[in-house]
């Protein structure tokens, strides 16, 4: 029993340090992986506090004004027009409540906004229903960059432990402690390119690109989803991000460029060559109609 406790806790010390992804019945926030996000749920947590206080106080005097002011206490009500010193002290104190929530709401839009010389760009094209990556910063000797779709996974397809409507074929991965533009537009209607773990969601907007920026934190696998209504498969739109350390990340973009080149390679066959590209007719035949 007691090495069946130690590893579930293990495996939930696993999800929350690698993987960030929505749990049924969670009331809280994703665990950060962008200083942003960090911020956003100290402030949170600083916020509740202050609520509470503000909570109990008033509801304390609402039951003791109900209370002493009741008929059978006081059957005379007394005339009282006003009181200039309670006025100004309950107008004054809420205004400074406000200000001072504001210095530090103030400094986390600003850092949230503010973007740093990034060290690499990616771009994120939304679609019905399906999201386009690309490298743009990267090319190989054809001058063929990093570019790829992104499909959520069907559940009959799905392996064992991965999240249902959440997993996609194609993740993007981008490396730990390097500042990172993200520029997020889109082919068709409006789309939302959403991060929790990341504190990011921005709008995709056809015609215009809009621009936000990542600095992760740590490795892990974070997911998110479009969040902006964009027809009958919205809800079908994962996005999941991985990130890496640096020489994972260099090893990955260099297989991609291999693929991509590979791609080409095969391409100009299928074009150009007959023989070649007869098989591939032949191939493409044989597997979707199943001859």
């Amino acid at each position: 029993m007691d090495l069946f406790i130690k590893s579930f806790f293990k495996a939930c010390d696993f999800f929350m340090l690698h993987a960030s992804a929505a749990t049924p019945w969670q009331l809280g926030f994703q665990q950060p992986a962008t200083p942003t996000m960090e911020g956003i749920i100290r402030f949170h947590h600083d916020l509740m506090f202050l609520m509470v206080l503000i909570v109990v106080f008033v509801g304390y005097m609402m039951v003791r004004c109900l209370y002493h002011f009741d008929e059978s206490k006081n059957p005379e009500a007394i005339q009282i027009v006003h009181g200039s010193v309670i006025e100004v002290v309950w107008t004054l104190i809420p205004a400074f409540i406000l200000m001072v929530i504001a210095v530090p709401s103030f400094a986390l839009l600003y850092s949230a906004d503010e973007l740093i010389e990034p060290a690499l760009t990616l771009k994120v094209v939304g679609h019905q229903w399906y999201w386009s990556y690309e490298f743009a910063d990267y090319a190989n000797e054809d001058g063929e960059t990093v570019n790829f779709d992104a499909y959520m996974i069907p559940e009959e397809d799905l392996a064992k432990g991965d999240f249902r409507l959440l997993e996609v074929d194609n993740r993007v991965v981008l490396p730990v402690s390097t500042h990172i533009r993200v520029i997020v537009t889109a082919a068709d209607v409006l789309h939302c390119w959403a991060l929790p773990s990341a504190a990011v969601k921005m709008d995709a907007c056809p015609g215009r690109l809009n621009q936000t920026s990542l600095f992760f934190k740590r490795e892990g696998v974070f997911y998110g989803q479009c969040s902006e209504i964009c027809g009958v498969n919205h809800a079908f739109m994962p996005i999941v991000v991985e990130s890496r350390s640096l020489d994972d990340y260099i090893t990955w973009i260099q297989t991609r460029l291999e693929d991509a080149l590979l791609f080409l390679f095969l391409l100009l066959l299928f074009v150009f060559y007959k023989p070649v590209n007869c098989f591939f007719h032949f191939y493409f035949i044989k597997r979707y109609f199943a001859l």
